[in-house]
């Protein structure tokens, strides 16, 4: 499978990013663990290749994508929430 950042971001409901980043904000105890998951998720050297973010490899994403919501199926901006709280209770 082959899958690049603007494929995976497109596979997403218009404005999907903006009102998870949206959702993430208004809940300041989420901060911090999304910090660390942007992290743990970065490829190595993320900063020396486009997009220069700290986000995930795109093949990795599409993938969980793929694995969560099955070929047609899009993310919501309340599964964010729902994930970067079980990271916040994992640890």
């Amino acid at each position: 499978m082959h899958a690049t950042f603007r494929a995976v971001v497109r596979r997403s409901r218009p404005g999907f990013w903006i009102r998870a980043v949206l959702a993430v904000l208004v809940r300041p105890t989420l901060w911090l663990v999304a910090l660390r998951q942007c992290g743990r998720l970065a490829p190595p050297r993320w900063w020396t290749r486009a997009p220069w973010l700290p986000v995930p490899d795109a093949q990795y994403l599409a993938f969980r994508m793929e694995t969560a919501y099955g070929r047609v199926g899009r993310p919501e901006p309340r599964d964010l929430v729902t994930y970067l709280e079980w990271c916040r209770d994992r640890h």
